[in-house]
C-alpha cells in the first residue's frame, strides 16, 4: 500500500497529539488528505475508474463532514487545520 505504518505515525505526529492519535478530528482529516491527493493522482491517469472516483467522492464528503464537525466544535482547530496548505483544503 502507498500508506506505510511509519508514515501513518508520521502524519499523526505532525497533525495530531501524538503518533498514537489517531481519533482526533485533525488526524483523520489529514489522512483522508492524502488518501484524496494520491485517488486524484490515480483517477488522472485512470480516467473510466469508476468505482475509484465513487470511493474519492466517499472520502471527499468524510473530509467535509468533518471540518464541518470541527467548524462546530471548536472553531480555533478548524482555522489551524485549514491553515495548512499542504493539505490542500480550502473553505
Amino acid at each position: 500500500m502507498y500508506l506505510d505504518p511509519e508514515k501513518k505515525k508520521e502524519i499523526f505526529g505532525t497533525y495530531g497529539a501524538s503518533n498514537t492519535d489517531t481519533g482526533s478530528p485533525e488526524a483523520q482529516i489529514a489522512l483522508f488528505s492524502i488518501r484524496i491527493a494520491h485517488l486524484t493522482e490515480h483517477l488522472k491517469s485512470n480516467h473510466k475508474d469508476y468505482t475509484t472516483e465513487r470511493a474519492l467522492k466517499k472520502l471527499v464528503g468524510k473530509r467535509r463532514r468533518l471540518l464541518d464537525y470541527l467548524m462546530r466544535k471548536d472553531i480555533n482547530r478548524y482555522r489551524a487545520i485549514i491553515a495548512h496548505k499542504e493539505l490542500g483544503i480550502r473553505k
